[in-house]
């Protein structure tokens, strides 16, 4: 049987290869191979155990991935056996959801995703409603369309979620995965950015400069004032930690935005009088939908957005603990699996 990395239990650790059967398909559904699967902060937040969000336990973990149809369901139509393809990460939507009708199924509050609520991509075969397919160009190799999905995030996160004119000073705090990839948006919308983030990451802060970003170790106030003292026009927060929206608040100019994208489970803890008083607009984002995976695999097989120099090494599925602790420790910015 095919091997999966399974997340089991809460505690920290709780995460192993299990032998699993293939899943069974619906008549709305595909069987995809798994070429790539990526690695995201949420598998290590579950693997380490301090993660926020519901966990149908056991399940396979992966989100982030990309392979051909090895099979479909008896009412799939426009898809075939062999069609390379990305999947969209709403496994689970309520079809009569004012919000799916709106197109929006990503804010469905009964959404359930791959790699917490139904079983992932960490795998060889995976079970996908054929409606979050989209197909991927022969030209664009699969390690690098397995990232369509936190590209997909970032793009949501910097573009619709934010608003960014050519000229802007925009700072991104956190320079994980999301970050980079908010900050090379943000890059491509003609903003001059910097990249924030701590001592242990300079590694990933170094990858942060192939997209023509300034990086700052620690306090960003010198470049984030330095064009006319007001501060940035933007924040986009990709950090894992509450905390950072205080920085946010500190550099960001009056009348200027926050793009809250980085999850933290511990609360803020600060006044938001700053808020009020600078007149800011504070923008959460989640997810993504159709539209963005479209404009997504665009970029990336025209060359607009190069996910290369994120990925920090492509290992098999048996490796999959040192391709975690690879991400965990800093010293990559994104692990890719390969579970055949």
């Amino acid at each position: 049987m095919p091997a999966a990395v399974v997340n089991f239990a809460a505690a920290r650790g709780s995460v192993e290869l299990r032998d699993v059967g293939p899943p069974e398909i619906g008549p709305d559904d595909v069987l995809l191979e798994v070429a790539n699967v990526g690695v995201c902060g949420s598998d290590l937040h579950q693997w380490t155990g301090d993660h926020s969000w519901q966990v149908n336990y056991p399940v396979v973990l992966g989100h982030e991935f990309g392979g051909t149809i090895a099979a479909v369901g008896t009412a799939v139509s426009g898809w075939h056996p062999g069609d390379r393809v990305v999947s969209e990460t709403a496994a689970i939507i309520s079809a009569d959801s004012p919000l799916t009708r709106r197109g929006l199924y990503n804010l469905d509050p009964t959404r359930k995703g791959f790699g917490y609520g139904v079983n992932g991509a960490m795998t060889r075969f995976v079970r996908v409603p054929a409606r979050i397919l989209h197909r991927v160009p022969d030209a664009l190799p699969f390690e690098q369309a397995c990232l369509t999905e936190p590209c997909c995030v970032a793009y949501n996160a910097t573009v619709k979620n934010a608003r960014i004119e050519p000229g802007d000073r925009v700072v991104v705090l956190g320079p994980g995965t999301i970050g980079i990839l908010c900050a090379a948006m943000a890059r491509l919308c003609g903003a001059e950015v910097a990249v924030v983030g701590l001592e242990a990451d300079r590694p990933r802060l170094a990858v942060a400069r192939h997209y023509g970003c300034e990086t700052v170790v620690g306090d960003v106030r010198d470049w984030a004032f330095a064009r006319d003292g007001l501060g940035c026009d933007g924040v986009v927060d990709a950090a894992g930690v509450s905390a950072t929206l205080a920085t946010a608040l500190d550099v960001v100019r009056p009348a200027g935005w926050i793009s809250k994208v980085g999850w933290g489970r511990q609360p803020v803890g600060i006044s938001l009088d700053p808020l009020v008083q600078k007149n800011v607009t504070l923008q959460g984002s989640y997810s993504h939908n159709w539209p963005i995976w479209e404009r997504v695999l665009a970029l990336l097989t025209s060359g607009q957005l190069d996910v290369k120099p994120i990925i920090g090494g492509v290992w098999p599925l048996e490796r999959w603990h040192d391709a975690f602790e690879q991400m965990h420790s800093g010293a990559v910015v994104k692990s890719v699996l390969a579970p055949r």
